[in-house]
């Protein structure tokens, strides 16, 4: 038996479960669904608490999901989807280095989710016993444009449902918000929120 895929799978959907539950229910040391919501509102993703729901709900069942190895290429992607729409809203401005609060961390869990649909979640997995214990290139690159496609909606969505005077307060107070949630003044997700101040 192969283990690599299985260690991966394990490893990688095992954390996205604990950073979707700390956004639903405050487990782990986060900040619970009202935390999140304020983090939404900060970073402009409207209406809030849909898209903190979106979010949370995202994380845990992709990662579920992709710790038995059940429909690979649809947990991937959604899962794909949050971290684009972390580098998109949050860690773009900062570069490539985690370090300074940048997106590296989150394009190695992009290529490691690509990985996994396009080689499959191996012969321990609830896919393998239904045929598909490898998906493939194609699998892979539709899973990507999938997960690109759901973060554009959940962006340009969010942009859309902010009023022009929601927009111009959340553009005053929003990345103090944002850098509070970094920073435990405000409850927000660690791991998604960086100060810009």
């Amino acid at each position: 038996m192969k283990i690599g895929r299985l260690a991966a799978r394990v490893v990688i959907g095992g954390l996205f479960v604990g950073h979707g539950t700390q956004k639903l229910f405050g487990w782990f040391g986060g900040p619970g669904l009202e935390g999140t919501e304020q983090m939404m509102g900060a970073l402009k993703m409207q209406p809030a608490r849909a898209n903190a729901i979106a979010a949370g709900v995202s994380e845990t069942v992709g990662g579920a999901l992709l710790v038995v190895g059940a429909a690979t290429p649809l947990a991937a992607s959604s899962l794909i989807g949050t971290m684009l729409t972390a580098i998109w809203k949050v860690h773009k401005p900062q570069g490539v280095w985690v370090t300074q609060g940048g997106w590296e961390y989150n394009a190695v869990l992009i290529a490691s989710l690509v990985a996994l649909m396009d080689a499959g979640p191996g012969e321990v997995s609830v896919d393998a016993a239904l045929g598909h214990e490898e998906w493939g290139p194609g699998w892979a690159l539709g899973g990507l444009a999938l997960g690109a496609a759901a973060s554009s909606a959940a962006i340009a969505l969010g942009r859309r449902a902010s009023s022009p005077a929601e927009a111009a307060q959340e553009a005053a107070a929003g990345q103090s918000q944002v850098g509070r949630a970094a920073t435990g003044d405000t409850p927000g997700d660690p791991v998604t929120a960086v100060s810009n101040d």
